[in-house]
């Protein structure tokens, strides 16, 4: 699922850097949780969580089966 999860993160990941951001991706646990760091101008901005829930998990839950929830480490 690690590698399914990658993909998709990489889908995302221009929309992200288009506004100065970028996420990496640090672990996808047995139980579906994904951690994940916000970097660049994701990091600290006040609209981090909206982007992380609205946003990555949204499309995460979507695109990859097993996905429960996205965390930022």
């Amino acid at each position: 699922m690690k590698e399914e999860v990658r993909k998709a993160i990489d889908l995302i990941r221009p929309n992200l850097q288009a506004d100065g951001g970028d996420v990496e991706l640090i672990d996808v646990g047995d139980d579906g949780v994904v951690k994940v760091k916000l970097v660049g101008a994701c990091h600290g901005c006040p609209m981090a969580q909206m982007t992380l829930k609205n946003g990555i998990e949204k499309f995460l839950k979507q695109q990859v089966p097993g996905v429960n929830s996205v965390v930022s480490v």
